[in-house]
């Protein structure tokens, strides 16, 4: 793996930037962002994602920085649940829950190569 300098370098957090742009970009169109609560919290999340990558690269310990990710793991997964409600509630179509929960899902495939990675690294 090449050498990472900053947490832009990632690819886990460039996916989960990529998600967070675009929760933000569907939540705020139509009914959706007329959902305050609902809004906020998938915004939330979505950015939890991004930022507890960045928040755990300069920790400074590996397995800190793997909590870290545990956490933007969870956070991934917490935008899939909130987008059921999105499409219960008729906010978005089935063709774009796909795509932010599919967004989501390669966002901790990443983070999980991620976390593989850093395991590996510490057993050598």
């Amino acid at each position: 793996m090449p050498t990472i300098r900053r947490f832009e370098d990632l690819r886990a957090w460039q996916k989960a930037r990529i998600l967070a742009r675009d929760v933000y970009e569907v939540s705020g169109q139509g009914a959706f962002v007329r959902d305050f609560t609902l809004k906020n919290q998938v915004r939330d999340a979505a950015g939890s994602a991004m930022h507890n990558i960045a928040e755990g690269f300069d920790s400074g310990y590996d397995s800190e920085f793997i909590r870290f990710l545990r956490i933007a793991r969870r956070s991934a997964t917490e935008v899939q649940s909130e987008f059921y409600i999105a499409i219960d509630m008729s906010y978005v179509d089935q063709t774009t829950f796909d795509r932010i929960y599919n967004e989501a899902e390669d966002c901790k495939r990443s983070i999980n190569g991620l976390i593989a990675y850093l395991r590996r690294s510490n057993k050598t």
